[in-house]
């Protein structure tokens, strides 16, 4: 009886730990949703408005992106190869397909549900919001570069963003300690390197790239937040951005039966 009720003790406890982290973990991913939210918002004002500021900041870039361009045409020919093949909106999300296919095939079915809203949020969303605001792209008197559809927010920034940020969330349990720095260094040079090939080849302005970033960021952190709270109705605690969104998924069977219970081996008991 003595050794029951201290187990019971342990376990409220440990239950009580892992609802704080929890909750801490949740406040996190809602405080990065609106801290990408809440500036995306503020800069579409500001480019509905007609900021003068901005548009300043906007024409000086176009401009002197585009001389440095047509001043150096191998540089030119380089930004275009990486811009409409390497992270072009289509390979990365050809990407992302894949591995989602995998996902399913390694039976980690929420967590290729999670990829493939994110994935298709982001796109749609991205649209919606260029058919809603309408912004022509630049207009340059020698254009190095030429891309169809509105301007603002940049699906190449977006689709980058979400992009690397599933990538990394997914496969960051597969992934040696050591290479996960370099993994996110990476992936973060792969997102502002998207940004500055569509502002230097003229087809967006700069707050195009950044509305990119930061629509494509908000998406990511609402879409992981009730991820996690899916992990804590399994019965499974938070984790780290270190960690991945699953690091079950290096296990045999990553996904938790009905009671959320395993064995020792690592495999699910049904209850």
């Amino acid at each position: 009886m003595v050794r029951a009720t201290a187990r019971r003790v342990r376990d409220l406890r440990r239950r009580q730990a892992a609802d704080r982290r929890f909750g801490i973990h949740l406040l996190a991913s809602v405080t990065v949703a609106a801290c990408a939210a809440i500036p995306f918002g503020l800069l579409l004002v500001l480019v509905e408005g007609h900021w003068q500021p901005l548009r300043r900041l906007d024409a000086g870039a176009a401009r002197e992106l585009n001389e440095t361009a047509l001043e150096h045409p191998a540089w030119t020919d380089t930004l275009r190869f990486l811009s409409d093949y390497v992270w072009d909106p289509l390979t990365l999300r050809t990407i992302v397909a894949l591995l989602t296919v995998w996902l399913l095939f390694r039976r980690a079915w929420r967590l290729a549900a999670w990829s493939a809203v994110t994935a298709t949020a982001g796109g749609l969303i991205g649209l919606l919001v260029k058919t809603v605001v309408e912004r022509a792209r630049p207009s340059l008197e020698d254009p190095v570069a030429h891309a169809p559809g509105f301007s603002f927010p940049s699906g190449h920034a977006m689709t980058a963003t979400t992009s690397f940020a599933i990538l990394l969330l997914v496969l960051l349990p597969m992934v040696p300690r050591a290479l996960r720095t370099p993994c996110w260094c990476v992936a973060v040079v792969s997102v502002l390197g998207v940004g500055f090939t569509r502002i230097a080849l003229g087809v967006h302005w700069f707050s195009d790239v950044v509305g990119g970033w930061l629509l494509g960021l908000a998406v990511v952190a609402l879409t992981t937040w009730a991820f996690e709270a899916w992990r804590t109705d399994a019965g499974r605690g938070p984790t780290g951005l270190t960690e991945g969104l699953e690091p079950e998924l290096t296990e045999a069977h990553p996904e938790p039966g009905p009671s959320g219970r395993k064995r020792e081996d690592g495999s699910v008991r049904e209850g």
